[in-house]
């Protein structure tokens, strides 16, 4: 036996309407399509589900155990439609976005005040660098990956499988010490600074920084390393180093004691939303991507 269950409902409505004309007019259909729905129907189950009548149809004993599971089966149904119909207005629904730090501590925040002003959505986050939220997305744990890359930087081969929004171009700036001789020099240049100490970030973040000072003519002599834009602030602040920092790294924090400073031979960084090809296409992550790039800062 093998239950259609759109002819199950088509026998409930014949049921409910009494005739097979009545649910034909209903459905919109020809008597003859229902006729022939509830004639399959019963040849699958193997016995007749309704008895004809002068005034119309009345169902047997299996008809009305069948009528009982129809019932079931468009509760279901009309509940699966709400709630798809809350999803495509974004009054329900999760989407799990992985992004780097200082993106989950200025655009992220953002992007969800919106989010959350305008639709029921909920965001569940993963801090993650870039090339573990393209892992976290290849591996269908998130939903959408903040990134960003350089472009004299080598791309990760996982990034092409993905679609990508750019949300902002994202400039560098110069971190110096109060204290530093050239704190306030006019026309600063990165060849100034060669013969000081530097602070490098992630693995991404060093290597434009090393790309930047070879154009420019030098190698930079790196004594510190770390992720975090607070600790590299701090060890400017100190008169430890001298570093670079992304402008959305110092709208998440800044450090009064650092002097911010531009130069001629600084390049920034992208910021990109990566998602999966058709993924721009769902309602929910269709409006975090637009929040996002709306709200970047």
């Amino acid at each position: 036996m093998s239950l259609d269950p759109r002819r199950v409902l088509i026998l409930k409505d014949v049921i409910e309407a009494t005739s097979i004309s009545g649910a034909a007019r209903a459905l919109g259909w020809t008597q003859p399509a229902v006729t022939h729905h509830i004639g399959t129907l019963e040849r699958s189950v193997g016995m007749p589900l309704l008895l004809r009548r002068t005034t119309g149809v009345i169902p047997t004993q299996a008809g009305k155990a069948l009528l009982a599971h129809a019932d079931a089966i468009a509760s279901h149904l009309a509940a699966a439609e709400a709630e798809l119909e809350e999803m495509r207005l974004c009054k329900a629904g999760t989407v799990r976005v992985a992004a780097f730090p200082s993106a989950l501590a200025t655009l992220i925040p953002h992007a969800m005040t919106r989010i959350h002003k305008d639709s029921g959505l909920k965001i569940r986050l993963t801090e993650a660098e870039p090339d573990e939220a393209m892992k976290l997305l290849h591996d269908d744990d998130v939903d959408v990956a903040v990134v960003f890359s350089y472009s004299d930087t080598q791309p990760t081969d996982i990034s092409e499988s993905f679609d990508r929004w750019t949300i902002a171009m994202d400039p560098v700036a110069l971190l110096l010490p109060p204290t530093h001789p050239l704190a306030h020099k006019e026309d600063l240049h990165l060849t100034d600074l060669a013969d000081d100490a530097w602070v490098a970030g992630c693995p991404r973040c060093r290597e434009h920084l090393v790309s930047m000072a070879h154009r420019a003519g030098f190698e930079p002599r790196i004594d510190h390393e770390t992720d975090d834009y607070v600790v590299v602030q701090s060890l400017v602040s100190q008169g430890l180093a001298v570093s670079v920092l992304p402008m959305v790294a110092l709208a998440a924090y800044r450090n009064e004691d650092v002097v911010v400073r531009d130069a001629p031979e600084l390049t920034g960084r992208r910021i990109d939303a990566l998602f999966r090809p058709g993924a721009d296409r769902v309602p929910s992550i269709a409006a975090v991507l637009g929040a996002l790039t709306n709200d970047a800062v």
